[in-house]
């Protein structure tokens, strides 16, 4: 059984000197699919040239908070007619990101324009009938209030690299959200993502990497890529007390029923 890669950034250019190498060698250590995921405006075009380019890769087209600067309605009406694409899986990462507002600009008229355009996406992704990878940092309440508001408008996602409280964590899969799990639940202080992963049903939990991000232990601090997704399977296996196996079919199950666009054997 492979397992499906939910959550990556291949066109990052930390892959510019092995990016070929690299992406060849998934297979061979059982990855795939993969969904190689857009976070600025430049990077929609590279992540579905790059799902064209690789039969096993699949692309996430929308922008980051934090990459914002510079967006308007014209980009997004150009970005609309790739939405058809049969190899375009999703709508992300799209959400709120307060982390690094500083102390000097503005704070709430920040937020007010990261919720505009977080909401303006989620119209998008309702409109295309497509699901979304949600990138919630440091926003919790505004995040809950938005999230509710998608799912009661029929919009399925998965929260990426899940970071609030297990409580929290319950609301959400009330709602029919997914978490998307990574390099984060081997780390020794990951409490919280660890309570997270033994409470929320095994039918809500994706396996990512967040490459080059976030990479596992032992390997924290490197370079990630989707090869080191057998060490956070390990780790969901040991929190739950099933096999590994059962965790690479559970996950690859839940993520074809998410992106219902890819195609699993």
């Amino acid at each position: 059984m492979l397992i499906f890669e939910t959550h990556a950034h291949y066109d990052d250019s930390s892959f510019d000197s092995d990016r070929k190498e690299i992406i060849a060698s998934l297979s061979a250590h059982g990855i795939s699919p993969v969904i190689n995921v857009a976070s600025t405006m430049e990077s929609n075009e590279k992540c579905l040239e790059f799902s064209h380019k690789y039969p096993d890769f699949y692309a996430a087209l929308g922008v980051h908070p934090s990459e914002l600067s510079g967006i308007s309605e014209s980009f997004f009406d150009e970005l609309k007619t790739k939405l058809d694409d049969e190899k375009v899986a999703a709508i992300g990462e799209i959400g709120l990101d307060y982390h690094y507002l500083s102390e000097e600009e503005d704070k709430e008229k920040a937020k007010e324009t990261q919720k505009y355009w977080f909401s303006y996406q989620l119209s998008i992704a309702g409109e295309y009938g497509l699901p979304v990878i949600f990138h919630l940092r440091d926003s919790a309440e505004d995040s809950m209030e938005i999230l509710k508001k998608a799912a009661a408008d029929g919009i399925r996602g998965v929260l990426h690299c899940y970071s609030y409280s297990p409580e929290q964590a319950m609301e959400y899969e009330k709602m029919g959200y997914y978490f998307g799990i990574g390099g984060v639940v081997t780390f020794k202080n990951s409490k919280k993502l660890k309570e997270t992963v033994e409470k929320v049903s095994l039918s809500r939990i994706l396996l990512e990497t967040d490459s080059p991000y976030l990479s596992p232990e032992p390997f924290r601090g490197r370079r990630n890529d989707s090869t080191n997704l057998p060490y956070i399977v390990k780790e969901i296996a040991r929190l739950r007390h099933i096999t590994e196996d059962e965790v690479i079919e559970r996950t690859r199950e839940n993520a074809g029923a998410l992106f219902s666009r890819v195609k699993l054997d």
